[in-house]
């Protein structure tokens, strides 16, 4: 049952990180950029949260809409300014222009709200649920972050294969000359992708906090590491290969400080991503990609 239990809350886990990983591989699947300050924006969703309930004392669920719109705001005006105008840069300016965006959100947070954690007030209202005479416990906070991540996975799925700017956004993804070409206004579509990506930050940050309630300007940073790593395990690029890699990465840890170590549960993870990379360079989902020359 031990082992049960540790799964349950591996998926759990594990999607919290799916969701911040689909933020990671829309943006590089359609702008072909890593936005490496995708982590903080969580942290921010986090915040804003926080501050509406605790502050201002709103029911959560003003919270959580007001976290989605600022987060949606802040994910399009990054864009706009910071990436913008390095669409036709290297990588590596892209690169180090990221990094420069998440310290700026981390040191804006930390002037604002200090350096010390903050007890985040789940905004889950789900009773517990027991299975096998009690012996095996599923939080609410486990439930709520289980159901919206198949939730939100289904409904961006059929959002991009079923819907005029989701087709546009395959197209950009495709070849966005091309689809500049066929009258696509790349620039909205890339926007969009943000917006989506960021809002999907704002409710994994809130599920994050639920379920871990500590909150600093550092919140970010370690989930967002573990879900680009998620990105890459299932094939950065591939909307269910995002979500595939999350779980199972959430799998994974959570198995590996059960029963190998708490303090080592980081580095298996890494080393399984080392592995998979190694017999499949493209992740598990990742389709290869043929040059033309």
């Amino acid at each position: 049952m031990e082992f049960l239990s540790y799964i349950v809350s591996g998926i759990s886990l594990g999607s919290i990180y799916a969701l911040i990983a689909l933020g990671y591989t829309m943006v590089y699947g359609i702008a072909k950029m890593l936005n490496f300050a995708h982590g903080d924006i969580i942290m921010v969703g986090a915040f804003t949260v926080f501050t509406i309930s605790t502050t201002f004392g709103l029911p959560p669920i003003v919270g959580i809409i007001g976290s989605v719109i600022i987060c949606t705001v802040l994910g399009v005006t990054i864009e706009k300014v910071a990436y913008k105008p390095l669409r036709q840069a290297s990588s590596l300016a892209v690169l180090i222009t990221a990094i420069g965006i998440s310290y700026f959100l981390q040191n804006a947070a930390l002037l604002i709200f200090g350096s010390g954690t903050k007890s985040f007030t789940s905004v889950v209202n789900i009773p517990m649920i027991k299975l096998f005479d009690g012996q095996l416990t599923i939080s609410g906070e486990t439930i709520a972050t289980i159901v919206v991540s198949v939730i939100i996975m289904i409904a961006l799925t059929l959002f991009i294969n079923h819907t005029k700017p989701g087709k546009a956004m395959l197209a950009v993804s495709e070849d966005r000359d091309a689809a500049q070409l066929m009258g696509i206004n790349v620039n909205t579509t890339i926007s969009v992708t943000f917006a989506i990506g960021s809002a999907l930050a704002a409710v994994a940050g809130t599920l994050l906090c639920s379920a871990y309630p500590a909150l600093s300007p550092t919140t970010g940073a370690m989930p967002g590491i573990k879900a680009f790593t998620a990105a890459v395990f299932g094939g950065i690029g591939s909307v269910p290969g995002a979500m595939i890699g999350g779980i199972l990465l959430g799998i994974i840890e959570n198995l590996s400080k059960g029963y190998i170590s708490t303090q080592f549960s980081d580095a298996i993870v890494f080393a399984v991503l080392i592995i998979v990379l190694l017999v499949k360079p493209t992740g598990l989902m990742g389709k290869k990609i043929n040059e033309k020359v």
